[in-house]
Formats: structure tokens, sequence, C-alpha cells
């Protein structure tokens, strides 16, 4: 019974509340800037195009499809996260209603999964970047644009951009929530401004004969798609990583989760309604899909303020995923399911100073020396797999705890959650056999680290609780 200890709910908010630990300085407009921040980035200026070669015009079906179970989710998400606002997301869920080891490996499985987002955006990033500086004559040495081996016939040999910038972001972190989430303020209105002046161009100059066929490669091209694009709503779910660092959790973790997931799925259909609507969905298998259709449409003057959008846009998303990932880290840590040093809060800065900085330096050098198409094949069923569980833990919270006060209570539970269940299945179905191969590993190595040394480190064991002592 000791793997699947629980944690005290009560407990665990009172610790969060403890002096000495992480300031509650957000509020709910910084909520909703956060999972935009985190949302619109690589989805809706990279992937649109990927996901048109899989459905053609009826990308913009694969966007709801993906944004129906990024929804049910979020509606656990949120009562969870207003019910029980401390750091560690789904992680932190699962210890109080599945146990120690069930939260494990679902913070085993977000770590990697948040990493693996922030290099693969930083080298998303660092294309654009070096596509905007190339139009003022300014070029990185090859051997310095690009991770070994992924430019073909062109030596290259560590990445600067995209190191660069994840150190750059890195420090923003370590130096303070509030400060961090003042510059993702401004990044996300002028990205969001960018793509709604790309809806009212764009317009202007849809063919509805590009729409036709709508389908043509049938429900499971869009299904497939919806797999892919899945990835451009990875990030609301880091929202509730901010739990412990809000002012009223209960009234603004639902505001900023639900507000953020269903301002962006409105981008996402305009986007990619507009896009194939400009450019036969067979030419928009590029990496700057939204640039190309500007261009297919002759309005060539507005291209490099696109290329400006998704710069700022992938930055918030590093930015957020990133602050995401070390919260996770601290919560463990906490637990002591990792080293102690991890969940230091620095006396000045309050923030997991440590944790930081590691987490910056590692999948900094990751983004810098692993071409993209590695990076990226693990994200996706991740974070279906954490959707998955937080739908399950949160009936489990029902059932065990029916007298806990609840500012947010998720719709329909049953129903809802097994909706979410059954979509994120379905989209998991979807992905490729490699993912799955390099996903069990992933899950191997951690089951490995916990018997090793979580499990004997961990505080709750220590004090010898108990699954039946602690619920």
């Amino acid at each position: 019974m000791s793997l699947f200890r629980t944690k005290n709910l009560d407990q665990m908010v009172a610790t969060s509340k403890a002096p000495g630990g992480l300031k509650k300085v957000l509020g709910p407009m910084d909520l909703i800037m956060m999972g935009i921040g985190a949302i619109v980035g690589t989805g809706i200026f990279v992937l649109t195009g990927t996901g048109s070669a899989l459905a053609g015009p009826g990308l913009t079906i694969a966007f709801i499809v993906a944004a129906l179970a990024c929804g049910f989710a979020a509606m656990c998400y949120a009562e969870f996260a207003s019910t029980v606002p401390v750091a560690g997301s789904i992680y932190t869920y699962s210890y109080a209603t599945m146990g120690e080891l069930v939260a494990w490996i679902i913070g085993w499985d977000l770590m990697l999964e948040y990493g693996l987002a922030t290099s693969a955006v930083s080298v998303g990033w660092s294309g654009y970047f070096q596509s905007l500086i190339g139009g003022f004559g300014l070029h990185i040495p090859a051997a310095l644009s690009a991770a070994p081996g992924a430019l073909p016939g062109v030596e290259t040999y560590f990445n600067l951009p995209a190191f660069c910038i994840m150190m750059v972001l890195t420090a923003m972190l370590s130096l303070g929530v509030r400060e961090s989430a003042r510059v993702n303020n401004v990044m996300v209105l002028i990205k969001v401004g960018v793509v709604l002046l790309f809806i009212l161009v764009g317009a202007r100059h849809v063919s509805p004969p590009n729409w036709q066929p709508f389908m043509p490669f049938g429900f499971s091209g869009v299904m497939s798609a919806a797999a892919v694009v899945f990835f451009a709503f990875i990030g609301f779910d880091a929202v509730t990583s901010a739990a412990e660092e809000v002012k009223r959790p209960e009234r603004d973790l639902p505001i900023g989760i639900i507000g953020s997931l269903a301002g962006c799925t409105v981008l996402y259909v305009l986007v990619s309604a507009i896009m194939t609507g400009i450019v036969p969905y067979a030419k928009l298998n590029v990496d700057h899909p939204v640039s190309l259709a500007l261009q297919y449409a002759g309005e060539n003057w507005f291209a490099g303020f696109v290329d400006l959008g998704a710069i700022l846009g992938m930055t918030t998303v590093i930015l957020v995923m990133a602050y995401g990932q070390t919260r996770i880290i601290f919560a463990m840590s906490r637990d002591g399911l990792l080293p102690a040093a991890l969940s230091k809060v620095h006396p000045r800065f309050n923030t997991p100073f440590l944790a930081t900085w590691i987490v910056g330096i590692v999948f900094g050098l990751l983004a810098a020396t692993i071409p993209l198409n590695v990076l990226t094949e693990m994200i996706n069923i991740g974070t279906l797999a954490a959707f998955c569980l937080v739908s399950v833990a949160v009936v489990v919270l029902r059932k065990k705890r029916p007298d806990l006060k609840r500012a947010f209570r998720c719709p329909g539970v049953p129903v809802v959650p097994a909706l979410a269940i059954i979509f994120c299945l379905a989209l998991m179905t979807f992905l490729s056999k490699i993912t799955w191969i390099a996903f069990g590993i992933w899950l191997a190595i951690g089951l490995v680290v916990y018997f090793v040394y979580a499990r004997h480190h961990s505080v709750l064991g220590k004090t010898g609780a108990t699954a039946e002592t602690v619920v």
C-alpha cells in the first residue's frame, strides 16, 4: 500500500500558505495571458501547415476536435486547481487521489513534456529569428545555426540562437514571476494583435473554391491532423502550475484555464479557415504557412509582421512552459521525490532559483544539439496521458471527499471526465509507433529512479503515513 499512499489535501493547502514560500502575485488577467502565451505560438504559425497536409480544409474540424479533448480536460483541471491551489498541477492532484507511484509517473512524464516543449519551440524560434534578421542582411554562421544533422548537406554543430533565447528567458524566470508575467502580457498583446490583423487582412482574399473538397482525406485525415495539432493547445494546463502564486485561486484559476483555451480555439479556427481559403491546402505544408498565405495573397508588406508575431508567440510559449516545469520540479522536490535543493526559494527573488537554471541549461543544450523532429516525438503523448489522469482523479476525489469545498465544479461528472478520456485516448491511437516506444522507455527509466531514490526519500514515506490514514 505504500506505493499508493496519498497526501492529505488540507495539509497540502496549509503548506502552500506557509511563510517563506512562493509569493501570491497573479490575478485573472495574468492567468489568461499566461494561458494564451503558452498556447499561441508554434501551433498557429507552424503546425497549421502540417495539419493542412493531413486534413485539407478540414483542418478547422481537426482544431475543434483537439479543442474538445482539451476542453473536457480543462473542466477537470479547473475544479482541481480551484479546490487544491498548490504548485505541481496534475502531479499534485494525482498525489492526493491516486497515490505516490501514480503521482511520480505523471510528474516524471510532465518533466519531459514541458522540457521538450521548451526545446522544440526554441528551435522553431531560432528558425524564424534567423529568417527575420536575414531580411536585414545579417546571418548566423552556418556551424552555429542548427543542431548537428538538422540541415541536409550543411555542416552544423550547435543552434546558438535557440540556446541564447533559453538562457535569456531562464534569467527572466529566475528573477521573479511578477516581472516575467508583465513581459509575457506585453508580448501576448502584440502577437494576438498580429493574429487578428492577419484575420482582417486575409479574409479579403479568401476564395471559397479552395475549401473543396473540404475533407479530401476523409475523417481519418481529420483525426490524424487533430492528433498533430493537439500540440497547438498544449499550455493551458501550465496555468495550473501557477496555483500557489495566485491571489484568489478559487475564482481566478477557472477563469484563466477556460478563458485562455476558449479564446485560442476561436483564433485557431479562424486562422486555419482563412489560410485554406487563400492557398490550396496542398501548398501549405511549409514551416511558415501564415507568411505563405499572405505572400500568396500579394500582401508581402505584412510578412515581416507575421515573422515578428511568430517570434513573440514562441517566446511566450517557451517562457510559460519553462515556468510550468520548474513549478512541477519544485513540488516534487518539496515532497522529497527529488533532491531538496530543487525546492529552495531564493530569499530575494522568491523563485526556485536552482531548479530554474538547471531546467534552462539542460533543455537549452538539448535545443542546441538535437534536431526538431526528434524533440517533438514525445510531447503530445505525454500531455494526453496527463489529461486522462486528471479526468480520472476528479472522479476519484468526488468519491473520496464529497464534503470538500469546491469553488468550481466540473459539470456533468462523470460524463465530462469520461468524454475527456475517450477523446484523449482516441487521439493517442493516431500517434506513431516510435512515439509509444519512446514514451515507454522514458517511463521505465522513471520507475527505476523512483524505486532507487524517490521512494526512500519521500517526505510522506518518512512520516510513516499510509493511504488509509491520510485520505
